[in-house]
């Protein structure tokens, strides 16, 4: 079987942008869909899984550290 895969380079910046964009479109999309669009929801559907696989695939350095389990409990100070 052939390999279909083809390695792009791209810049760090340039990967932001994408993904920025990508974001944008799932936003455009979800908006479609829930508007009843069945093709706008397979379109959604494809969009966030490029976005995991991007996100997956980053490396560790560039990923926002986010602290998901604490919530707004982790952004308030306890006075003592």
């Amino acid at each position: 079987m052939f390999d279909r895969h083809k390695k792009l380079e791209i810049s760090p910046e340039e990967l932001a942008v994408i993904e920025a964009a990508l974001h944008t479109q799932s936003k455009i999309l979800n908006v479609q869909a829930s508007a009843g669009g069945n093709t706008a929801r397979r379109r959604l559907n494809e969009v966030k899984r490029v976005l995991a696989r991007l996100s997956a695939q980053k490396p560790a350095e560039t990923r926002p550290r986010c602290r998901t389990a604490a919530g707004w409990f982790g952004r308030t100070r306890t006075s003592s």
